[in-house]
């Protein structure tokens, strides 16, 4: 993953905001190397990832696949069907396509990260500039790593790229070893 950004898609109102979020919804927007990883793999880790046959409580929430072209369009709709028979029920998820994404408060950004003072001050240290922060691929890395995506031996083939210091490094190390212990 080179980057995720969190906000807001879907609907018409301009700039929203988590208070004014008018008829959009909650998203996450991911740019990624396709030489790494497919969409069809995304939309593989999507469909495991959340119980896409539940009804949302409100729009702010409904599950969404936001797609940029007809390629992923055919691949959104083709996965969705694999999925709705696997399930052998409806699928409640929308495929539409992508309409203008509206990042969220910065208070909303990498989320696991926010948990964790000792990473997260070496980040704001690294990239003072929020705009910055939000978009780098190490901070969207290390997100990942707490939230529990990744494992140690991945975090050991990329922990050089991701610019921690040794103490910092050490806690990123213990933080990925218990979540693996807990898995």
């Amino acid at each position: 993953m080179i980057r995720t950004r969190v906000g807001y898609a879907g609907g018409t109102q301009d700039n929203p905001s988590y208070y004014r979020l008018g008829d959009h919804s909650e998203t996450i927007q991911m740019d990624y190397d396709p030489k790494r990883i497919t969409y069809r793999n995304l939309l593989d880790v999507f469909w495991r990832s959340h119980n896409p046959c539940s009804s949302p409580w409100s729009r702010q929430y409904m599950s969404i696949v936001f797609y940029h072209n007809e390629e992923q369009g055919r691949l959104a709709e083709e996965t969705k069907e694999r999925e709705e028979a696997l399930q052998g029920k409806p699928i409640l998820t929308e495929i539409i396509p992508a309409s203008n994404f509206y990042l969220a408060e910065a208070y909303h950004q990498k989320y696991y990260l926010r948990g964790e003072p000792q990473l997260l001050r070496e980040y704001r240290t690294i990239y003072p500039d929020e705009i910055d922060f939000v978009n780098s691929t190490a901070v969207a890395r290390v997100n990942g790593y707490i939230g529990g995506y990744g494992t140690s031996a991945a975090l050991e083939e990329a922990l050089d790229s991701l610019g921690l210091s040794q103490p910092a490094a050490e806690r990123l190390r213990y933080i990925v070893s218990t979540l693996e212990e807990y898995d």
